[in-house]
């Protein structure tokens, strides 16, 4: 499915950018976009009219396009343009296997090692999650979802495991927020809270089972809509229906 580029209105107005980050800028501009479903899977993208709408030349929003490319954001054909990647249920099962396997090992880190601070931060961190579900705000929703797994992570301090999901997240967090409902906003805070309290009981295997039942959760939903919802996915059709070895175990 492809959807033909209209208004840019909604990307950062022009002479917003900082002087010696351009690319850098105009990259984090269009993810966010890709990510947030502003731009929708299979939008053709027009160049020119970016370039308009950001105040900058064509060379950083190609290279911004290419390192989207390489990110599987955006696909780049000679001579019939760019367009913005359908997701691909394939890859995203992949990297949820990825944060399975080093979601897990963060819990297993941080239970018995962890300070006041970080039971505070999660404290809160579900405080905000009921509060935004209760307004129906899926999108501050979202990045409160995204702040719960990284406090966990920041109990690692490594900064390489911490690129690595950054990396995945793209990907992740646009084909999540294909399935954002109220009812998985709360099916969300329910598997959440389990995970906090499996860390405050300090019961190390009870808080793995909850994360990695959590983001089986989340597979499990997002096979659904991709059966009921093909054309969004590069691979709707014949992989939806393929979910005979999940979950992961």
């Amino acid at each position: 499915m492809k959807t033909e580029a209209g208004s840019y209105d909604f990307l950062r107005p022009e002479g917003a950018f900082s002087r010696g980050s351009v690319t850098l800028d105009v990259t984090n501009t269009l993810r966010q976009a890709i990510v947030t479903m502003a731009l929708p899977p299979g939008t053709m993208l027009d160049k020119t009219a970016i370039c308009t709408q950001l105040g900058v030349s064509r060379f950083p929003v190609s290279e911004a396009l290419a390192r989207l490319a390489e990110e599987g954001l955006v696909d780049i054909a000679p001579q019939r343009g760019s367009a913005v990647s359908l997701v691909r249920i394939a890859d995203v099962r992949e990297y949820m296997l990825i944060r399975k396997g080093l979601e897990s090992e963060a819990l297993r880190v941080l239970i018995g090692n962890h300070d006041a601070e970080v039971i505070q931060a999660l404290h809160a961190n579900m405080a905000a999650q009921r509060e935004a579900a209760s307004r129906d705000d899926a999108g501050a929703f979202h990045q409160i979802d995204v702040d719960f797994h990284d406090i966990i992570f920041r109990s690692m301090r490594f900064t390489k495991v911490k690129s690595i999901i950054d990396r995945a997240r793209a990907n992740l967090d646009r084909a999540r927020r294909l399935i954002i409902t109220p009812r998985r906003l709360n099916h969300t805070i329910a598997e959440h809270q389990a995970i906090l309290d499996g860390i405050l009981a300090a019961d190390s295997g009870r808080a793995i089972a909850a994360i990695r039942a959590h983001i089986d959760a989340v597979m499990i939903e997002l096979f659904a809509f991709a059966r009921d919802h093909p054309a969004l996915f590069a691979d709707g059709a014949e992989f939806a229906a393929d979910t005979a070895d999940f979950p992961f175990g």
